[in-house]
């Protein structure tokens, strides 16, 4: 066994599941905002029961989610304590303001946004749910640009084998930085989309009651996931320019790459620096799904007189089409983070000398043990918004007066006339 595999394995596991919570984090965060502000601007009762539905759904995803990325930090001390030293200094900055974000301002603004129901006056509850909104993204913003540097050191120098941030104007202004945020923010408005949909086309598909509501839903859920396909198929097309000539052998882009590749071995001696074949199989794979998912555009035509509903062959569709954004996020972040290899930051720290130096037999214990407690999260996490998803919104959970009694009415009712 391979310390090194084994690491490396475990990163690639943990970061996976949770990133599949922080695409549904942000896809949701963003609907949920338009469906309250409609309901504040509107009055309208349909818009607040949207609201309660999915924000419950939401507030799930992302109390499991926080659990999940708990326990991914832990292995930046456990399995890459070389990482931590050489670049802690300059990596570990938009790390922490990251978890102030999220840990203290996102979670806070969120926990006075559920308790605030029935209890806040509709505007100020309305601008909690924008604080949650806006510090969700401030997180994948400072995410982004820890990740960035990773591809691309920036404004930085090396003292006595460390390194630090010498100009934060260069780290905020990472040429890898912008696009791929708007790739991920892309992505995960896809994803929320996309299960706004689903969900609604489960519900239509079985004549659940508040056919409007979900009708509603999943005109959103549809436009939503229609606008995201084609920002995430621009942003993604446009990294291939700055990452061929940033990081030349993620697409081995010739000359240049024998070039880059010639330089590394006078620095760190002899050795294979060109990634894994398994970054451009993702990439390809991920690209395909992409295109696939482009032909939601091909349904909005349908929401004309209800004909996607009328015709229920599409909402079959929406519902097995589900799957796809989570697993093109996973591939997209996987070609990402694999093409980067053999770097931990790339052309400045090797990954072998960024893992930490524990027994093989310690990080298998440590591959299983994080893997199954994030695989539980996950399950556990899917498992809960089935079943909420299930009820349907006649009465949503969250936001229910103090003394309702839980009615579960998501009983069939007669077909569309």
């Amino acid at each position: 066994m391979d310390t090194l595999l084994l690491a490396r394995l475990q990163f690639a596991t943990t970061t996976s599941i949770h990133f599949l919570f922080v695409a549904v984090t942000l896809g949701l965060v963003t609907l949920l905002v338009g469906l309250q502000t409609t309901w504040a601007l509107t009055g309208d009762p349909k818009w607040e029961r949207l609201t309660r539905f999915w924000g419950q759904l939401y507030v799930i995803n992302y109390v499991l989610g926080i659990a999940s990325g708990i326990v991914m930090e832990f292995q930046f001390g456990l399995n890459w304590s070389g990482l931590s030293r050489y670049v802690g200094n300059v990596f570990g900055a938009p790390l922490a303001i990251e978890t102030l974000v999220a840990f203290f301002l996102e979670s806070t603004f969120l926990g006075m946004w559920i308790f605030g129901w029935q209890r806040l006056r509709r505007g100020v509850h309305l601008a909690l749910l924008w604080g949650v909104a806006l510090t969700a993204y401030a997180s994948a913003f400072w995410i982004m640009v820890a990740n960035a540097w990773l591809q691309h050191p920036v404004g930085y120098r090396v003292d006595d084998g460390v390194a630090h941030l010498t100009d934060i104007g260069a780290l905020l202004t990472n040429p890898t930085l912008g696009m791929a945020l708007g790739h991920v923010i892309a992505a995960s408005l896809l994803t929320g989309g996309m299960l706004m949909a689903s969900v609604s086309a489960w519900h239509l598909i079985r004549r659940t009651a508040d056919v409007a509501l979900h009708r509603t839903a999943l005109r959103i859920g549809l436009v939503t996931a229609a606008l995201s396909v084609s920002l995430v198929q621009g942003f993604g097309f446009a990294q291939f320019g700055p990452v061929g000539e940033l990081q030349p052998t993620k697409f081995d882009t010739g000359p240049t790459a024998d070039a880059r590749i010639a330089e590394w071995t006078t620095r760190f001696g002899p050795g294979d620096y060109t990634p894994p074949a398994l970054s451009n199989v993702g990439l390809g794979f991920m690209i395909l799904i992409g295109f696939t998912l482009g032909c939601v555009w091909l349904l909005l035509p349908l929401l004309w007189r209800d004909l996607v509903i009328r015709l229920r062959f599409p909402l079959w569709l929406v519902l097995l089409a589900l799957p796809l954004p989570f697993v093109a996020v996973i591939l997209g972040w996987l070609a990402r983070e694999v093409g980067r290899q053999p770097w931990a930051a790339y052309g400045l720290l090797p990954t072998d000398q960024a893992v930490s130096r524990v027994d093989p037999g310690l990080m298998l214990a440590s591959l299983i043990g994080f893997s199954l407690l994030l695989g539980a999260l996950a399950v556990t996490n899917w498992t809960l918004l089935a079943r909420h998803a299930a009820r349907g919104a006649v009465d949503p959970a969250l936001g229910r007066p103090p003394g309702t009694p839980d009615d579960d009415r998501s009983r069939p009712v007669p077909a569309l006339a």
